[in-house]
Formats: structure tokens, C-alpha cells, sequence
């Protein structure tokens, strides 16, 4: 299983959310009333969630876990409110019956959550973040840029090697429950009683509110529908992922402002076998129309992947740009451009070729409100 990472400020945030079950961002809403970049970025991450991914919190240096999504009513994430999607100013007594999280006007910051238990439990006992990088070096990637960042998803090596970690460091607390955050069931039943329809999270009002005629005025409201897209349509045109992560840190060791960060990366189990991984995905989105420029990016991208997940194996990686359109440089020169030479085995070593680069257009469809896609062949 993948894992979330949440930063919160102080160990009472900690203490209130455990006990709730519920963790939600706090996002201002902008004055203008329009969704910025980093609001539809953060429904991109919530889209990408999944029940039975791992839970933990980070706070001053210290990780504490463990816990799990779980769906309560309908899914495991949610609005906290009907059309909190929609980025208006609300009325708290008005609204505040139908809210999930409604202790205060402070909640109506809250538009999306998710839903977790202790699995087996949270501890009290944190671990310093040095000694998590330490305990398994090769293991941590997106860890080491947790800095400054709301949150994090983190694949299933690194979740693993968190999980265990944290698991072995409390091993005598497992079934003590003095050393165990505690847990009420209040927010989870309400939850239940609060749900329908309403509160289904997805991207539809982000890309109507983001769509101009059949095109998408942000780049990071097509990164969360394709999102929601791939989860939905595993035989789609872009095939079934497993795993998928919005904004992953390309180049992790640059200073944070400076970090290179493709749109979307993903991996995809072998059926049956979800310890295995059979293959990794590589996306690079433009709104407008891509240029040669786009494809040596989205290679620098399918480079590092290689470097760090499948080692030495490009053909283990699908690779795709999602745009407007396409200037016809790039597709007369993908194949050229986007080519790797690479060799496996010593007994004979066997020459390989790589050229799984793909590109595909998107339009917004006004009528369903939703983007559709196909390929340049």
C-alpha cells in the first residue's frame, strides 16, 4: 500500500484529529472566487487516495502513525460540505448542520477530508524524522522534501519502510493502549448520517470552473481530472495504475523552490501479484499546445524514473504528454527524440530499444463536463 503524510502544527491538532478519524487541509478561498493552482493541486492529491493506504503525521521533526483510509459512507475521501467544491464564500449558520467537521466558522476552510483508523494504532511515541532516513537510506525519496508541504504521498517501498520502522520502534506498545492515541467513533458515525450524493468528491466543478469554451485554463485542474479519469477508467486510453501521485519530486536533492516536479507518476502492479511491479507511468501535462521543448522534458523525467525505480529497464515505462494540441515538429520527431538505446543481460548482453512515448490530446466536452482524450498516431 501507498502512504500519506500530513504536517500539523502541534500535538493538539494531533490529539483532535486522531480522536475524530478525519483529516482535512485548511484552504483559504480566494477572493475572486476562482480555484488557484495549489487549491486544484490539493484535490489532486485527494483524488488520488485510496482505501487501506497508510496514514501517519508529521510535527516538529517527529513522525506518528499508524493509521489507514478507510470509507465510512460512499468513499474514503469527501467534501465536508454540498459544493464545497466550488470556491464561494458560505454562510457557517447556515450551512453548519449539513457540515461534516462543524465546530466552528474555521471549518469552512475544510472542503476536502478523508477518513482513517489506527492501524493497528496510532502511537504516541514519534520518530524522529533522522532516524526514519536512516533506518533505510535507499528507501526514502518523496520523505526527504516533506519541508513545507501540507502533504505527501509516498509509494509502497517507502510506505513499507515506514511502517516498519515505526511498528518495530513501538513493538511493546502494540497492545497497550495507555501508549495509544485515543480513537471516538462520533465523527465517523456522523459521517454515516451526514452522506449522500453531495459529498462525493471529484473534478467535474473544478474543470467547469477552469474550462473556456472546450479548452482548460489551468494546467493543474487536467492534472487532477486526469486523475480522477485514470482511477475510473482502467481500460481506458491510458490503461490501469495502481498506484498514481500528483506532482512527484523529480529532482529532490535542489533547493525546495527550484525542485523539478513531473505532473503525474504511477506504477502498475502485475494481476495477482501486488508485490511485483510490472510497470511505471510518466505523464507531462500543457494546457496549450506542446512543442519539442515538452518532449525533452517528459524524457528527463522518463531518464530519472529509470534511474531510481527500474533500473537500467526502460521498457518497464509508459510514457505520455497530455496537451491541446501539437506543433507538427513534435510529431514528426517524437520518434527520434524520444528514443532510448540501453542493454540487458551479460550472457549475451541483448540490445533494447525504447520509444513508448505517447501523445494524446484532450478537449473539454461542454455537454458532459467532463475532458475527453485521443491519441496522435
Amino acid at each position: 500500500m501507498a502512504g500519506y503524510i500530513f504536517t500539523l502544527n502541534n500535538i493538539d491538532s494531533l490529539n483532535k484529529i486522531i480522536e475524530d478519524g478525519i483529516y482535512s487541509t485548511n484552504l483559504n478561498i480566494p477572493k475572486n472566487n476562482t480555484w488557484k493552482p495549489h487549491h486544484e493541486g490539493t484535490l489532486a492529491d485527494y483524488l488520488s487516495m485510496t482505501e487501506g493506504d497508510n496514514v501517519y503525521f508529521f510535527i516538529k521533526r517527529k513522525i506518528y502513525g499508524i493509521g489507514k483510509l478507510i470509507t465510512i459512507a460512499g468513499d474514503c475521501k469527501l467534501l465536508n460540505f454540498p459544493k464545497a467544491d466550488i470556491p464561494i464564500v458560505n454562510d457557517y449558520k447556515n450551512l453548519q448542520d449539513k457540515m461534516i467537521l462543524n465546530s466552528s466558522e474555521e471549518n469552512l476552510k475544510n472542503r476536502f477530508l478523508c477518513t482513517f483508523i489506527g492501524a493497528p494504532a496510532f502511537f504516541k511515541e514519534g520518530i524522529d524524522m533522522d532516524d526514519v532516513l536512516e533506518s533505510n537510506p535507499n528507501a526514502f525519496k518523496m520523505l526527504r522534501v516533506l519541508w513545507k508541504l501540507s502533504f505527501i504521498k509516498i509509494d509502497d517501498i517507502e510506505n513499507k519502510a515506514l511502517f516498519d520502522m515505526i511498528l518495530k520502534s513501538n513493538e511493546k506498545y502494540i497492545n497497550n493502549h495507555l501508549f495509544h492515541f485515543n480513537f471516538s467513533s462520533n465523527m465517523h458515525n456522523r459521517v454515516k448520517q451526514l452522506y449522500n450524493e453531495e459529498y462525493t468528491l471529484n473534478s467535474k466543478n473544478t474543470l467547469i470552473l477552469a474550462a473556456q469554451n472546450n479548452e482548460i485554463k489551468h494546467e493543474m485542474a487536467i492534472e487532477a481530472s486526469l486523475i480522477d479519469y485514470i482511477k475510473k477508467n482502467s481500460s481506458g486510453i491510458f490503461g490501469r495504475w495502481d498506484y498514481l501521485s500528483h506532482q512527484v519530486v523529480a529532482s529532490p536533492f535542489k533547493p525546495v523552490d527550484y525542485m523539478d516536479k513531473m505532473d503525474v507518476f504511477g506504477y502498475r502492479f502485475i494481476e495477482g501479484y501486488k508485490s511485483t511491479i510490472s510497470k511505471y507511468l510518466v505523464v507531462e501535462i500543457k494546457k496549450d499546445v506542446a512543442n519539442v521543448d515538452v518532449v525533452n522534458q517528459v524524457m528527463k523525467y522518463v531518464d530519472w524514473v529509470n534511474r531510481e525505480y527500474s533500473y537500467g529497464d526502460y521498457n518497464m515505462i509508459e510514457a505520455f504528454i497530455v496537451a491541446k494540441d501539437f506543433e507538427m515538429e513534435v510529431i514528426e520527431l517524437k520518434d527520434s527524440i524520444a528514443k532510448r538505446n540501453f542493454t540487458q543481460g551479460r550472457r549475451p548482453p541483448i540490445s533494447h530499444e525504447w520509444s513508448n512515448l505517447r501523445l494524446i490530446k484532450y478537449s473539454y466536452n461542454i455537454d458532459s463536463q467532463q475532458l475527453e482524450f485521443e491519441e496522435v498516431i
